[in-house]
């Protein structure tokens, strides 16, 4: 017999979208991050210039170049919020999903487990430049992920991060 789990999340109703990347979108100019314990902030691109930043070289399979980023990591924001990072990444927190939405309202979603560098080899960065340049079209603020073979999970025009609970859903019977 087959068993099928699936998982429900908190947030609101999600609905199918669509990538309209071609179109006229709105530039992210501020960012705001929530998290679990409804703390949030509102990060300015002045804010986030003045914080430590890495940078990051990628092949982006989209425009079939390499690029080099910079950026704070997203771990580093998210403790600002009081999301517990490090060593205090453990049990239910495994079930912790970070959602990244542009103003086009792209939306996707890492597992906290992926943003954080104690777990995660990968990079997860919020750039505000590429190539030493603003990000131009793409706003003030942009999610990369290093260890994605495609940008399909990067958000241009970044303008809010939120941290969720993911349960499984009661699979006894």
């Amino acid at each position: 017999m087959l068993a099928i789990s699936t998982l429900t999340i908190h947030v609101p109703a999600v609905r199918a979208q669509e990538m309209k990347h071609a179109g006229p979108t709105v530039q992210s100019n501020q960012l705001t991050i929530r998290g679990l314990n409804g703390k949030s902030i509102t990060i300015s691109p002045e804010d986030l210039a003045a914080m430590a930043h890495k940078a990051v070289s990628v092949y982006n399979e989209h425009t079939k170049a390499n690029e080099k980023y910079a950026g704070v990591p997203l771990i580093d924001l998210l403790a600002k919020v009081g999301v517990p990072v490090g060593e205090k990444v453990r049990g239910k927190l495994f079930m912790t999903g970070v959602i990244a939405e542009g103003t086009d309202k792209y939306s996707v979603l890492f597992a906290l487990a992926e943003v954080d560098s104690s777990i995660h080899t990968g990079d997860i960065l919020v750039a505000d430049s590429m190539d030493g340049q603003n990000l131009g079209k793409d706003g003030m603020f942009k999610i990369i992920s290093t260890e994605e073979k495609r940008p399909a999970r990067w958000v241009r025009n970044l303008s809010g991060i939120s941290v969720v609970e993911v349960e499984p859903a009661n699979t006894s019977k």
